[in-house]
């Protein structure tokens, strides 16, 4: 249970690491350039309002891919009592494919396995649905998961992928306008 806890907490680490470079680069850029490097008012004003503007979408879509709980398939692909009672005393593989097929008859599920087997979900004891995969971080299985993404310490699917790609998009976005902004005044600085 401990371990299991420090888990969690270190899992936040890189997420921290992010949020602080982050804060320095609001700081470095509207204190240190536009505040006291900066002193055409015209061009501080334009230089914050658009840096503004594409931090707070920087920031929305990060935490959005963060917040977003991972989409889990529904209540429907659980296997009924009776069922999960049969399938945990069946021993055949060919036994407990059969319970899994009787479940799975009216389900919309068009992937199986290589050998035509039904996936099922030993840990959260479901049948999975098409590109669905159990993430051993996060402990759950994920509809359409791509992938557990430490930098935002959430797995990556169905429900957040487009903030995931927002943030991507959008961190370039901001990373650029920095550095085409700040170009200039750091050639300045050390020459």
């Amino acid at each position: 249970h401990v371990l299991k806890c420090c888990q969690k907490v270190l899992a936040w680490v890189p997420v921290a690491f992010i949020a602080l470079v982050v804060a320095w680069s609001y700081y470095a850029y509207v204190v240190e350039l536009c505040v006291f490097t900066i002193s055409s008012t015209a061009e501080k004003v334009v230089y914050l309002v658009v840096f503004h503007l594409s931090f707070v979408m920087f920031v929305w879509s990060y935490g959005k891919t963060i917040f977003t709980a991972p989409a889990t398939p529904s209540n429907e692909f659980c296997l009924s009592k009776a069922d999960k009672e049969q399938y945990e005393k069946e021993e055949r593989p060919e036994s407990q494919q059969e319970i899994l097929r009787r479940a799975a008859k009216d389900l919309p599920i068009y992937t199986t396995t290589a050998s035509r087997a039904i996936r099922y979900c030993d840990r959260c004891q479901l049948i999975k649905p098409d590109r669905c995969h159990h993430c051993s971080a996060c402990d759950v299985c994920v509809l359409k998961m791509d992938h557990h993404c430490p930098w935002v310490n959430n797995c990556v699917g169905f429900s957040n992928y487009k903030f995931f790609l927002l943030f991507l998009m959008y961190s370039l976005l901001y990373c650029l306008f920095v550095a085409a902004t700040v170009l200039q005044y750091f050639i300045k600085f050390w020459t």
